[in-house]
């Protein structure tokens, strides 16, 4: 695994993924995507989201269900190579073909997609 630095803290990336909106969360795109909402192309029609309503539904959702904790490492990536390899992670795709889910997590985000390039741009 090569060494992918991020450009934000912890604490940003964290917070992105609670407050942010599917077109900049990996994880709120995932976590929507299975709890049934509804992705809706915005702005431009590049960005995916689940619109204002969705997103609140998804930050209500993950306040109520999702906790976060860390361990401080020098070099992180390889804790998390290691674990993804180690652990059951479904959530994950990335390093995580392994996983019995990852094919239809893909599927289920990709259908979402589609879905959301046939109906009309948001605003």
């Amino acid at each position: 695994m090569a060494n992918r630095t991020s450009t934000q803290n912890l604490r940003k990336r964290v917070r992105n993924h609670y407050r942010g909106n599917a077109a900049s969360s990996t994880l709120r795109l995932t976590l929507g995507c299975l709890l049934g909402l509804e992705l809706r192309r915005v702005g431009n029609g590049q960005k995916m989201t689940f619109g204002k309503a969705g997103e609140a539904t998804l930050s209500q959702w993950m306040a109520d269900n999702a906790r976060v904790c860390w361990i401080e490492r020098n070099e992180p990536w390889t804790l998390e190579s290691q674990l993804i390899s180690r652990l059951d992670l479904p959530l994950n795709l990335a390093q995580n073909r392994h996983n019995a889910f990852h094919s239809r997590l893909e599927e289920i985000r990709a259908q979402a997609r589609q879905r959301a390039r046939e109906l009309p741009i948001s605003s």
